[in-house]
């Protein structure tokens, strides 16, 4: 079993820039990928960047790509995502998941999930 917390969500103002952290326990995370998912009101929940713990290899969503950057440490069992740039179109509440194996941007591929924390960029 894995528990993941997320932590960093806040009110930033647009092209500001949040750091958002994962902590997981339970686990070693080096057999796992990451994925950070975001639900805004009244949309769907959607990809945003996932990053497969042992190789470091990552992916994004298009709408975040060279904004985002998703990020690992290992020490800390944490894994990070880097928004800089941020858009009205943003805010969401930005959960973190986990699954043992290759990177998925399918979140009903990902058992473990966090309570989520939120972003509000304001335009």
């Amino acid at each position: 079993q894995v528990q993941l917390v997320e932590s960093g969500g806040g009110l930033v103002q647009t092209g500001g820039s949040l750091r958002l952290a994962c902590a997981g326990s339970g686990r070693t995370l080096s057999d796992y990928a990451m994925g950070w998912f975001r639900q805004a009101p009244g949309k769907e929940r959607e990809f945003v960047a996932a990053i497969r713990w042992g190789s470091g290899i990552t992916d994004y969503a298009n709408s975040v790509k060279g904004r985002f950057t998703i990020s690992r440490d290992n020490a800390e069992n944490t894994v990070y995502l880097q928004m800089k740039s941020l858009k009205f179109e943003d805010t969401a509440v930005y959960y973190c998941a986990a699954r043992v194996g290759s990177l998925t941007y399918s979140d009903y591929e990902y058992p473990y999930w966090g309570q989520g924390t939120q972003v509000t960029v304001s335009s």
